[in-house]
């Protein structure tokens, strides 16, 4: 049986690097909210790195426009297949207006956004508390549905990789698992 289609090594790459600022930032941002003393430094890491998920979320668009993703498998039921590719739309999504979100409610609050170096960014909204508290609601908001989409994604990928065994999981891994030999219940070597 010839290897399952995979994701380029710079999608792949993307992929990992994006996951692990993703649940750094939804981690960093519960802190912030259970703590005073911790916040303002939270604050400072939290920005930047919501700046940096900006630029990997457009290369990452960019990287998938040109190397389309491997095809579904044939067999995947019709709800699940919609599924996946609403699910794909949604983190995606959030992912584009979380950070933008952010920025916007840092310039609402009357704080510039700063890039590595000092070199601060202009507002993308004007300073007014009720906006700031809309915007704050509205970022905290889609962080929970961030943090619940990528739940399900993950679900979805451990399904892929345990129960269907179908090459998805393995499209994005950086190595392949080794089928099993003659012995189908053995799953590891």
């Amino acid at each position: 049986m010839s290897p399952a289609p995979r994701f380029v090594p710079l999608a792949r790459l993307l992929h990992w690097l994006m996951a692990a600022l993703l649940l750094s930032q939804l981690l960093i941002g519960v802190a912030m909210m259970a703590t005073l003393t911790l916040r303002p430094p939270l604050i400072a890491l939290h920005r930047p790195l919501g700046l940096a998920l900006l630029v990997l979320v457009l290369v990452r668009l960019w990287v998938r426009r040109r190397h389309p993703p491997p095809a579904l498998p044939a067999d995947l039921p019709r709800w699940q297949a919609a599924a996946a590719r609403a699910s794909h739309l949604l983190l995606y999504a959030l992912m584009l207006a979380l950070p933008l979100l952010g920025w916007a409610l840092a310039s609402a609050a009357g704080n510039a956004v700063l890039l590595p170096g000092g070199v601060p960014l202009p507002a993308i909204a004007p300073h007014d508390p009720v906006l700031f508290g809309w915007l704050r609601d509205a970022h905290g908001l889609l962080a929970w549905l961030l943090f619940a989409t990528v739940l399900g994604h993950v679900a979805a990928a451990l399904h892929h990789a345990w129960i269907r065994r179908d090459g998805v999981f393995e499209a994005m891994a950086w190595r392949r698992r080794e089928r099993p030999a003659e012995n189908p219940w053995r799953t590891w070597r």
